[in-house]
């Protein structure tokens, strides 16, 4: 793969990404090539699409049919009615996977921003150091940020994670970062159905509540690109509520409560 780095390929379990789309109808055929295409062979795509006006949800079915026809099943599609948020879309596509088997989930984005061949690490990560969570850092040594960004948002960016950091006392360098593996051990111990966040705070209290149940993470570098087709889903709302939940995780697990 590229990375200096060499895996026993049998040893590979049953791997599911979860891809939340909305609007994604010009990313979503690559993507799901550049997953599935993957030397992993328990490797499962699963797309969770929030009723995209873009036809997005249908080219997937479409996409998962292709797929499919070799008689495994490669890909799935969720169905969501209602759009309330990229964390209630990953609950429920993370959900869906560990009822069907799954013994790692990883979270990805549908825009191309996060490098696909970086699962394969991953999943060696996670197996070599037999944690509960893998993080694709952009901000240990060696990960990286599109330059495109501009000063600005990447100021933004690192303010956002040491803030985060501050606030809950986690040594989780890129606490917001949206490319993480989870072993389904840790998800079923962080209880999905009890997290709070419906936007992209979501991996923020994901982490946070992984390793207050005891779950180590290990951080590897990536390099996040700018999204190759559409515009960013990050409103005000969204960056008010990442602002707010890490003082409101904080109390709430105060050694008093």
């Amino acid at each position: 793969m590229g990375d200096g780095m060499t895996y026993d390929m049998g040893a590979y379990a049953a791997v599911t990404v979860v891809m939340p789309t909305y609007n994604e109808a010009a990313n979503l055929p690559r993507m799901a090539e550049a997953v599935l295409q993957l030397p992993l062979p328990g490797i499962h795509l699963k797309v969770v699409d929030d009723s995209s006006p873009d036809g997005t949800g249908r080219i997937a079915d479409e996409l998962a049919e292709k797929y499919n026809s070799g008689g495994r099943r490669k890909m799935s599609v969720l169905h969501r009615t209602e759009k309330d948020g990229l964390g209630r879309a990953y609950v429920a596509g993370m959900s869906a996977a560990l009822a069907e088997g799954a013994d790692y989930v990883v979270q990805m984005d549908a825009d191309g921003s996060h490098p696909v061949e970086a699962v394969v690490r991953m999943v060696g990560t996670a197996q070599a150091n037999r944690v509960g969570l893998v993080v694709g850092s952009r901000y240990v040594e060696g990960g990286s940020l599109d330059e495109e960004w501009g000063v600005h948002r990447q100021l933004l960016s690192r303010f956002a994670n040491r803030y985060a950091r501050t606030v809950l006392g986690t040594k989780i360098r890129d606490i917001t970062a949206g490319f993480n593996l989870w072993s389904a051990q840790t998800l079923r111990d962080v209880d999905l159905a009890t997290l709070d966040s419906a936007g992209y705070s979501f991996q923020v209290e994901l982490k946070y509540k992984a390793v207050r149940a005891g779950h180590s993470a290990v951080e590897i570098p990536i390099r996040f690109e700018e999204r190759t087709e559409g515009v960013s889903k990050m409103t005000l709302r969204t960056q008010l509520e990442s602002a707010v939940v890490p003082i409101r995780l904080r109390m709430k697990h105060r050694p008093d409560h």
